[in-house]
């Protein structure tokens, strides 16, 4: 279950509850680039098939004015390469997981993925065997 793409670890939980749910792993750390070449983002995780980005945001996501400027820039040039960018929060990842689980089961089901019927055993209990 390690993923050595993970650069904290609430991407790390981030990336289990998908997993828990029943869904592929997403990609981590993937690096996007405009349609000129030129480099656009780094997501925190992903199914780039679909073009569906998870963001875990940390809390200097939303007091630091230049990362939060940041993240509206990146955001915009990636809807405009048809991503979409699913955001997470400490308390949405903790508190209603399961509507974190739904908004990206949602997106993948909206761009095509057909998700698998049964649930797996969970990441953590895989880890206790």
């Amino acid at each position: 279950m390690v993923d050595g793409g993970a650069e904290s670890p609430q991407e790390t939980a981030a990336r289990l509850a998908l997993v828990d749910a029943g869904l592929p792993p997403p990609r981590t750390q993937l690096r996007v680039f405009g349609d000129a070449g030129e480099f656009i983002a780094r997501l925190d995780m992903a199914y780039d098939d679909e073009k569906v980005a998870v963001e875990y945001d940390g809390a200097q996501h939303w007091t630091d004015p230049a990362v939060r400027q940041r993240d509206i820039d990146r955001h915009f040039a990636l809807a405009e390469l048809g991503w979409l960018v699913i955001r997470v929060s400490q308390d949405l990842l903790r508190y209603r997981r399961a509507t974190y689980v739904a908004r990206v089961e949602s997106a993948l089901r909206d761009r095509g993925f057909v998700l698998p019927t049964v649930k797996s055993v969970t990441a953590h209990q895989r880890l206790a065997s």
